[in-house]
């Protein structure tokens, strides 16, 4: 393919991808993304880029989300995003995730990680999502109806931006966590805020310009490690990111800005 025609297709690209997330659901999204990256990974053949997940190379990476800033994000292969690749070299480096044996909850479990983790023989792994199609309970996590202490980790990632009770999901998190037991809670943030919210925006477009997309219902901000110590964790804010050399983090696209730092929190004995 040549430079021109790469250059148009990426165009065709962008303008696809905006549009389905836009008008189809995030059900059918999930249903069809497999086809979808059967069919597009001959376009991306190369040694450019490299996924940690599914440890495929590509000449880049597949455009995602909205405006100027989606070029370059989703990997063709698993349709990880950046804070997925940093997330699993996160939890192999310094988490015993893959070797302990671990009784985890996954909430809203992400496409790259679901099958991944399902196949590792040291975890109890089971999936929760108040509407996905591939969770195994539907579970809304402000009302988690399972008993007290169980879970060894829980994982609730860019969830917590959508539910109107935030307070409630952190009190439910930390009643199913085993005392020491840790949770991963990354959301999106803008570091320029604290965290703000606004019952009475209710707008679609009002929310987008807001908090940065439809259906969320708060800003988390630069004082989210203050935010999860007032709901009664102990919070770990991970700088896997910045230990990593530059062109790691360039060759694997590892986080975009608010993404860099991983909250980890644990439940005290």
């Amino acid at each position: 393919m040549v430079e021109h025609d790469r250059s148009n297709f990426e165009v065709v690209m962008k303008k696809l991808i905006a549009l389905f997330t836009k008008i189809f659901p995030r059900q059918t999204l999930i249903r069809f993304s497999a086809l979808f990256s059967f069919l597009i990974r001959p376009f991306y053949i190369g040694k450019k880029v490299e996924c940690p997940v599914c440890g495929k190379h590509f000449r880049k990476f597949l455009p995602y989300g909205y405006g100027k800033a989606m070029d370059n994000r989703l990997c063709p292969k698993c349709l990880s995003l950046e804070r997925h690749r940093l997330l699993w070299l996160y939890l192999k480096e310094k988490t015993g995730f893959f070797t302990d044996n671990l009784k985890v909850l996954h909430f809203a479990p992400e496409q790259p990680f679901l099958k991944r983790f399902r196949a590792l023989k040291n975890l109890d792994y089971t999936t929760a999502d108040i509407d996905s199609p591939i969770a195994d309970l539907k579970i809304d996590v402000t009302n988690i109806d399972l008993p007290d202490n169980q879970y060894d980790v829980v994982i609730c990632n860019h969830v917590l931006e959508h539910v109107d009770d935030v307070n409630k999901a952190f009190s439910e998190i930390k009643r199913i966590l085993k005392p020491g037991g840790w949770a991963i809670l990354l959301v999106p943030i803008n570091p320029n805020v604290d965290t703000w919210e606004d019952p009475s925006i209710t707008d679609p477009e009002e929310r987008k310009r807001c908090f940065g997309q439809y259906d969320h219902v708060r800003q988390f901000g630069r004082d989210y490690v203050q935010v999860l110590e007032k709901a009664g964790f102990t919070v770990d804010a991970d700088r896997l990111y910045y230990e990593l050399t530059d062109e790691q983090r360039k060759r694997m696209r590892l986080a975009r800005p608010g993404e860099e730092l991983i909250y980890r929190v644990i439940k005290s004995l």
